[in-house]
């Protein structure tokens, strides 16, 4: 196995991949006790290239090399499911890989199914079949086995014939430009930031009131900087409960904190438990004045959600028909927001989109197509006037 453990091997590889087309990139990493992934291995190869695997935990090796060539924008950077490894990049550059190419997005663009996996695309479009024993191992530690580099390396090689047949199809079927939206989240810094003040948006569907949501933007902001400062995940410092039962309850004094279920028998007289109060009073100092506004329930009056309803099925019969992963074209409060309005600001109402999911979807609404079942399958028809 070719493993790069200096920064002069790496330089002279990431030179000679500079000048590819595209360069397929994954990574290895663990975070099961960190707030920042610990990345642990990168692969790469290309069109001509068996591949080359790069060890980021070795005493001799400078990854700037690497940053260089995924900020090189004269070779696409094709990763499968890149979220994950772009937010490492991003973490250990401040950089993005530019240009960038998904291949699960562009599988469900392409008909693939929602959130297809690198095994199915390695069999259907690379006839390979990937060993996916070293999956969960640890990555590490060292010296890495032979079994974990053949798998390691695999998941890039095999990606060459997975970008190049679904870059095809993509210019054949005219639906290039689709994958736009899915890439500008992809290239967005704001992704990979996990502000702290705005960590209170991954529990607040579950709160409703202005005091509550306040409470909760300052305890979540909270947890937040102190797992990024510890370095720890956050559930480490405050389960995901417990931030939520602080937020609904509003704790004011060590007495009502140690009464709440999911703290911790003796967490509410730590420096944590002094730290989480602190939290609730600025949360209640702040209600009524910068507290977020509550997301409002979308109406189910006036038949609303039996036409959101209609609006899935419709969603399916043209995804099947088109071939196209439903979740690339509308989400679920996508069809929600059509059914209440004609003029919702909605990405399903706009582009490549509202032609090919959006107009009917008004149609439907105004009685003027009908949805019928043909042999099993749901069909789109027009309403005949009269």
């Amino acid at each position: 196995m070719n493993l790069i453990t200096t920064t002069e091997a790496l330089a002279a590889a990431c030179s000679r991949y500079a000048a590819l087309p595209f360069v397929t990139v994954d990574t290895e990493f663990m975070r099961e006790s960190t707030y920042y992934s610990i990345l642990c291995l990168v692969q790469m190869a290309g069109p001509g290239e068996d591949g080359i695997l790069v060890d980021p935990l070795a005493p001799d090796i400078d990854l700037g090399p690497f940053l260089d060539l995924m900020a090189d924008e004269r070779a696409m950077k094709v990763f499968h499911s890149a979220r994950q490894d772009v937010e490492i990049i991003w973490n250990i550059g401040s950089m993005i890989p530019a240009p960038l190419f998904d291949t699960q997005v562009a599988a469900m663009v392409c008909g693939y199914g929602d959130s297809v996996s690198y095994e199915q695309l390695a069999n259907d479009l690379a006839k390979a079949r990937i060993d996916k024993s070293s999956r969960f191992t640890d990555w590490s530690r060292r010296p890495l086995s032979e079994a974990q580099l053949a798998y390691a390396l695999s998941d890039v090689t095999s990606l060459v014939t997975i970008y190049e047949r679904l870059r095809d199809e993509l210019a054949v079927t005219g639906r290039t430009g689709w994958l736009a939206d899915e890439m500008a989240i992809l290239t967005s810094p704001d992704t990979y930031r996990n502000d702290p003040d705005k960590a209170w948006t991954r529990l607040s569907g579950r709160l409703r009131k202005p005091r509550e949501l306040a409470v909760l933007m300052e305890v979540a902001g909270w947890r937040e900087r102190e797992a990024q400062k510890r370095n720890v995940p956050r559930n480490r410092v405050l389960k995901d409960e417990a931030v939520v039962d602080v937020a609904v309850s509003a704790p004011r004094s060590v007495e009502s904190l140690g009464r709440l279920r999911s703290i911790p028998s003796g967490f509410e007289r730590s420096r944590t438990g002094t730290d989480i109060l602190a939290a609730v009073e600025r949360g209640l100092a702040r209600e009524g004045g910068e507290s977020p506004v509550p997301a409002r329930g979308r109406s189910r009056s006036s038949g609303g959600g039996a036409t959101a309803e209609l609006l899935k099925v419709l969603l399916r019969a043209v995804a099947e028909a088109e071939r196209v992963a439903p979740k690339v074209i509308a989400t679920v409060d996508d069809l929600e927001a059509i059914a209440e309005s004609d003029d919702a600001s909605v990405p399903a109402l706009a582009g490549w989109r509202r032609q090919l999911f959006g107009e009917k979807a008004l149609a439907l609404k105004a009685g003027n197509l009908a949805l019928a079942v043909e042999r099993g399958t749901v069909v789109v028809r027009e309403r005949e006037a009269g």
